[in-house]
């Protein structure tokens, strides 16, 4: 089924900035925010609670399948720390939001995360883990990794981001109208 609007994928370590972008984004453009954190916790996707890192472990599959209609029809951003899980024929653009050490390891602080969550966090974002998960999981040209240090960094990759989308539609505006 062809669509009319984009699928992006907003990925990165916890902290990067990940949500505020896509938030930018829905608001300027109109496309759909999928917050995959709040999805799992309102469609019932858990397998269970990792309680060293304090966090949900994802049913993936019944993720997928709570999504699915939605992503096919077009038009959403998702946002969430890993990419590699959704299909390559939903995704047309692959973000990779990616934060300075010393400003990520403060930003998890100030989210009061336990030692070895930021430790796990600090080293996943240091050895390019979701950047390099991102590349192996789709093709090279729809991956784009995009700096997050500071406020005026997040407007000028939305402004980047907004002006793929309208090429994007651009470019498959007979797409849309077969």
């Amino acid at each position: 089924m062809p669509r009319s609007n984009p699928n992006i994928i907003i990925t990165g370590t916890p902290g990067v900035g990940k949500t505020t972008h896509c938030e930018m984004l829905a608001q300027n453009t109109g496309l759909k925010h999928l917050s995959i954190n709040q999805i799992v916790e309102d469609r019932d996707c858990r397998e269970g609670r990792d309680e060293e890192l304090d966090s949900w472990i994802v049913d993936e599959d019944k993720l997928l399948d709570a999504i699915e209609h939605e992503v096919k029809q077009g038009g959403c951003i998702i946002d969430w720390h890993a990419c590699d899980l959704f299909p390559k024929s939903w995704i047309d653009l692959v973000v990779v939001v990616r934060c300075n050490s010393t400003i990520l390891y403060d930003r998890l602080q100030a989210r009061k995360y336990n030692a070895k969550k930021i430790e796990e966090n600090m080293d996943a974002e240091i050895m390019e883990v979701l950047l390099q998960e991102a590349r192996d999981a789709y093709d090279e040209e729809i991956v784009v990794e995009l700096k997050s240090d500071e406020a005026e960094d997040v407007e000028s990759n939305v402004e980047r981001i907004e002006a793929w989308i309208k090429q994007w539609k651009e470019d498959h505006k007979d797409d849309a109208d077969e």
